[in-house]
């Protein structure tokens, strides 16, 4: 088994990783007190779907949780929750995750219960029928099921017809044209209504494989006896690690593309999307980071300031600007609700304070100002067991490699005006932009 020890910015000791010989990681992270975090992140989401299974991955989210060979539907949760746990679960479009907090008890009693009933769920869900619900006709009525089929497809329909929903999708289908970023990660009732027991289990058994799996545990305890424990409770008796999959990458649209869509709403939305550098790229992801403060994080930002505080007749309601970062790319998007009688002209006003960006130039105070947010925040990720066992997760399993985090406050520091400036010349130009509209139905 290979170790390494990576330096964690803020915590008292290294942190321990260790790489067994099938592939599967266990990170070992020490942080004083009486919580802990044990958490597994598999290296699958949306990125290994297709227009047939679209959804899946958040689906099999969900039947994880319904037993396994051990132990019945609802005694996961129902014990370690006895014991003060929180426990869930989070699909997103590189990854899947399941995590445990809770007191490690006495002598390491409740952490050592939390490793076992993770590990027997993570490698023995029984996926039962009677929890999925049997496959059905969407337009049959007469169906009542209330399973966990069901579950989802309600909250599929729900989430759909939330206006930033609407909105976002739209943006995010047209900004790709092979990647499996494009679609939605909760995928759609088509899909999660006929798709069968032997799908659902043969995607687990290929995608949930011990290379694609990192098993992290935070908290204060023997980092030896904690090693030994989480070695015995993964035994994945040879399954074999999933099929390399290495996915296009799509590049930027050359002319800006507008896409227009109507619904029952009251007032316009609006978004702007662009593609943007991979999350491993650091200093790219930090550049981005600090010009969506700078530009549209808070009250104090560019677009509040210049676009809501001091026009003379309101437009917008809201504005703000968001970067998501991916494992094959980040995602830049600035989003608006403006009135409806007044969106061509809010769509102008955003065009302008991205140009001004280049041509009203990022100040050195702006610059030193997101720095020190960021680094907060930072600072803040290592706070408690949840928060380094989700910062640790993502590093592993979207960056795909945690030492990136040891130079993180040197490459923060290292950030110039200049950085910042080819940045937004490389990644924020109008051409290369799609802009989703939703405006109400006539």
């Amino acid at each position: 088994m290979k170790k390494k020890l990576v330096k964690y910015p803020f915590l008292t000791r290294e942190v321990e990783v260790y790489e067994r010989e099938n592939g599967h990681k266990i990170v070992l992270a020490h942080k004083e007190g009486d919580m802990a975090n044990v958490s597994t992140w598999v290296k699958t989401g949306s990125i290994n779907e297709d227009d047939n299974n679209n959804g899946i991955s958040h689906f099999l989210e969900h039947l994880m949780f319904k037993g396994t060979h051990k132990h019945p539907a609802g005694y996961f949760d129902r014990t370690l929750e006895a014991k003060g746990a929180i426990v869930n679960a989070a699909t997103w479009k590189d990854y899947t995750f399941y995590y445990v907090t809770l007191p490690k008890g006495e002598n390491n009693e409740d952490l050592n219960l939390a490793i076992e009933l993770h590990a027997d769920m993570m490698l023995d869900p029984i996926i039962p029928e009677e929890e999925i619900g049997a496959p059905f006709d969407l337009n049959d009525a007469k169906v009542t099921d209330k399973r966990e089929r069901h579950v989802v497809i309600e909250e599929i329909r729900m989430r759909k017809d939330q206006n930033w929903t609407k909105i976002y999708n739209a943006c995010n289908f047209n900004m790709y044209t092979k990647h499996p970023y494009k679609r939605d990660v909760i995928g759609t009732p088509e899909i999660i209504s006929r798709v069968t027991r032997d799908e659902i289990m043969n995607y687990y058994q290929t995608f949930y494989s011990p290379e694609n799996m990192t098993t992290i545990i935070v908290g204060d305890f023997d980092s030896k006896e904690i090693l030994e424990k989480v070695e015995r409770e993964f035994d994945f008796k040879g399954r074999k690690n999933a099929p390399k999959r290495v996915n296009e990458i799509d590049k930027p649209v050359q002319e800006q593309k507008v896409i227009t869509n109507s619904a029952h709403v009251n007032t316009s939305y609006f978004m702007y999307g662009w593609l943007g550098p991979k999350a491993c790229d650091i200093k790219g992801t930090i550049c981005l980071d600090m010009i969506s403060i700078i530009l549209g994080d808070g009250t104090s930002s560019r677009l509040y300031q210049n676009l809501i505080e001091k026009q003379p007749v309101q437009i917008f309601n809201m504005i703000s600007s968001e970067h998501y970062q991916f494992k094959d790319g980040n995602n830049f998007f600035i989003q608006a609700n403006c009135k409806p009688e007044k969106k061509d002209e809010a769509i102008k006003l955003v065009e302008k304070e991205l140009r001004g960006l280049l041509e009203v130039p990022i100040t050195e105070a702006e610059m030193l100002k997101a720095k020190k947010k960021i680094k907060s925040r930072f600072a803040y990720s290592a706070e408690t067991v949840s928060e380094i066992g989700e910062t640790i997760g993502y590093y592993t399993t979207v960056c795909e490699k945690l030492e990136l985090i040891e130079e993180y406050l040197n490459d923060l520091e290292s950030i110039s005006l200049d950085d910042l400036n080819s940045t937004i010349e490389k990644y924020l130009n109008l051409n290369n932009s799609v802009l989703s509209i939703l405006v109400p139905e006539k």
